[in-house]
């Protein structure tokens, strides 16, 4: 059972099967799959046992000898007991470190769930003593590159289907807040019914992203280098800035234009090649950066990434006191008539 790298799902099979370790390490920066893997411990013992038999306590209140002689009990008219240690995060590494002494002999009907939520675990014995004879789980935050396939992920998990276009936009509006995309997907879920296709306008009705007015619909504008449609997006986002701050399209804008630079420089001009290169699994994927690519030499790429990282130092009032709108409009007017000019 012992395992150094468990994942999400290995964790929550053990716990809907009841085959579980005795210890479980759950640290990371991800809190929304600390938080749902909580859940399913609680679920361990049943609700008319849970007074006697499962144990919330909070690292930073209560100390470890306690924890452990919580650990050393035996369940009351149950299989197992349930410990949950929350906060461990927020304790010293000396401190935490004290459970090792209970993990290398852990009580069999004891279930210990030491959270670290938002960080990765202090203690180096603990660590080693929770490899032998339990398991741990870590916890990454999503990547920028990782969201689409989240989304397409929960999207399967929840029986629907997503159109390529809604599920930029969910990509773009939420970004890296995995719990914040489970929740507008549950929402769809249960709004659209099983087996429904989430399309742009269900994307705009349920959760407020405007399907012509968004960071996919302005990337496509400069790429096909359509002013008129890529100005009028600015001036939207300008009238509603609640739902469409400045850092996240120059975020998505950089990350675009950094993958058509990734894209001339790729030595292996075969779509396989292409994608390997962008770390893209769909062939659809490639579509917006063959245009992008058409549309902007190697050397426009290079003055406009350079002019992105200008706009991002400035937008933060760094050497600038203009408005972050009107940085966006002179950005997207810098990115629409860059002549490939680089300065050495």
């Amino acid at each position: 059972m012992a395992a150094a790298n468990a994942t999400f799902q290995d964790v929550r099979s053990q716990i809907l099967t009841g085959n579980t370790a005795p210890v479980y390490l759950l640290h990371g920066e991800e809190g929304y799959f600390i938080d749902e893997l909580v859940k399913d411990f609680e679920t361990l013992v049943p609700e008319d046992l849970r007074d006697f038999n499962l144990y919330n306590v909070y690292a930073p209140e209560t100390d470890m000898a306690t924890v452990e002689e919580l650990c050393r009990k035996f369940p009351m008219m149950a299989e197992k007991q349930v410990v949950i240690l929350r906060e461990a995060q927020a304790i010293r590494a000396d401190q935490l470190n004290y459970l090792h002494h209970y993990v290398t002999r852990p009580n069999p009907q004891t279930v210990l769930v030491i959270c670290c939520r938002g960080a990765q675990a202090k203690g180096k014995d603990l660590l080693d003593a929770v490899k032998k004879n339990g398991v741990t789980f870590l916890a990454k935050r999503l990547s920028d590159r990782d969201v689409l396939p989240a989304v397409s992920s929960i999207v399967k998990e929840k029986g629907l289907n997503i159109d390529p276009k809604a599920q930029m936009m969910l990509r773009d509006f939420i970004g890296t807040d995995l719990a914040k995309l489970y929740s507008e997907i549950d929402k769809l879920a249960l709004i659209l019914g099983a087996g429904a296709m989430i399309t742009p306008e269900a994307v705009e009705r349920n959760v407020g992203i405007s399907k012509d007015y968004n960071n996919f619909e302005l990337v496509d504008a400069i790429n096909t280098r359509n002013a008129l449609k890529a100005f009028a997006i600015v001036e939207y986002f300008r009238n509603n800035p609640k739902n469409n701050p400045t850092v996240v399209t120059v975020s998505t804008l950089f990350g675009h234009f950094s993958n058509i630079l990734i894209y001339h420089y790729t030595a292996d001009k075969t779509q396989d090649g292409y994608m390997t290169a962008l770390g893209y699994r769909q062939p659809w994927q490639l579509r917006k950066i063959e245009a992008g690519a058409r549309n902007y030499s190697v050397r426009q790429t290079i003055e406009i990434v350079s002019a992105l990282r200008e706009c991002d130092t400035r937008s933060k009032g760094i050497g600038s006191r203009t408005g972050e709108y009107d940085l966006l409009h002179d950005l997207v007017f810098r990115i629409l008539t860059a002549r490939g000019i680089i300065e050495v």
